[in-house]
């Protein structure tokens, strides 16, 4: 026969508790359906995080190009100490040479002797070492052991200094990876933000661009300013030949700058030449710490980091690649934090 029980009622406790929980599942539900949806950034938030990505990644640019211009001279030294190298034993060879025929002729004769043979030794530094055997040996003979000592030295040395530069240059190698990244990152978050705004806000930031670029281009007054001399005036003639020429990261033109390869190259068209970063720029002349004292030709050095470098254009106004997505221009001295100009 079934059973017929009542069921058992949940506790008071039970009861208080599951009523507290749904009411506060009830309270988080309104909060959430109440709750104002994250407002997205507006253009011109975007506009100032975008321009902070554009300063990071030129910060990273300028260390990239530090270490490509690291990488290019221990290149070359690597190569002049390999050729040096590969000369030295020619003559080591040479005078070993020279040394075996007269040990051949000796040996021939019948005559040769214990001292002749140190000539062929591969080690004569011990051989020298002994004053009996040196006794032994002609004035000629000495001198020629002499010369063999000396280049095996020097090769030693010169093998021992290619070596520690062949290291250096992979570490550069590794460090111009990371800086060519780095810029590149930051880029793409640049490029992120950007692509996160509508197309009519990209169309006003271009735009935006577009118009600083023009009028920057075409009517600035640059007074009647002195150039600082004639070379400086000649690398700024060549510097207002490229306006209009795209900011692209590590290129020193002819088509496309940043901002120290504008100014290396342009000095370069006036036979001068110049380090390839900003902050070796920043060293590479007379400091002016005046803007009043600013002439044509100059460079200037802004941020605290030394890191963005134009050219003194005249009237308060500076000649430089500024950043991504932007052209060679002329734009406001005061636009940027000025340092200190440089008179090459």
């Amino acid at each position: 026969m079934a059973s017929h029980r009542r069921p058992k009622q949940p506790s008071r406790a039970r009861v208080t508790v599951l009523t507290t929980a749904a009411a506060a599942a009830v309270a988080i539900s309104a909060q959430a359906a109440n709750a104002a949806p994250s407002e997205k950034p507006s253009k011109d938030e975007v506009k100032a995080k975008v321009d902070k990505l554009y300063e990071q990644a030129e910060q990273a640019t300028e260390k990239y190009n530090g270490a490509k211009e690291k990488q290019e001279k221990l290149q070359k030294e690597i190569s002049t100490i390999q050729d040096d190298v590969a000369r030295g034993q020619e003559e080591l060879n040479e005078l070993r040479d020279s040394i075996g025929l007269a040990a051949a002729a000796q040996y021939r004769s019948g005559t040769i002797d214990s001292s002749l043979q140190l000539f062929l030794s591969s080690n004569p530094d011990d051989y020298l070492d002994k004053a009996s055997t040196a006794d032994q040996l002609s004035a000629q003979q000495v001198e020629a052991l002499k010369k063999i000592q000396e280049k095996q030295r020097e090769l030693a040395q010169e093998r021992a200094e290619a070596s520690d530069k062949l290291k250096d240059l992979a570490a550069t190698r590794t460090e111009l990876g990371k800086k060519k990244k780095e810029v590149q990152s930051k880029l793409a978050e640049a490029q992120k933000l950007l692509n996160s705004l509508t197309a009519a806000e990209k169309a006003a930031i271009a735009a935006e661009d577009a118009r600083a670029s023009r009028s920057a281009s075409s009517r600035v007054d640059l007074g009647n300013s002195t150039p600082a001399s004639s070379r400086a005036a000649a690398a700024f003639s060549a510097a207002q030949s490229k306006i209009g020429s795209p900011y692209v990261y590590g290129a020193s033109g002819p088509s496309s700058f940043d901002c120290s390869g504008l100014t290396s190259w342009a000095y370069a068209q006036a036979g001068v030449s110049i380090p390839r970063t900003s902050q070796a720029q920043a060293n590479a002349g007379t400091r002016i710490y005046s803007q009043s004292d600013l002439q044509v030709g100059d460079l200037v050095i802004f941020y605290s980091d030394q890191h963005h470098v134009g050219f003194y254009a005249g009237n308060g106004q500076v000649l430089h690649a500024p950043r991504t997505g932007t052209v060679v221009r002329y734009e406001s001295i005061n636009n940027m934090p000025f340092q200190f100009g440089v008179r090459i």
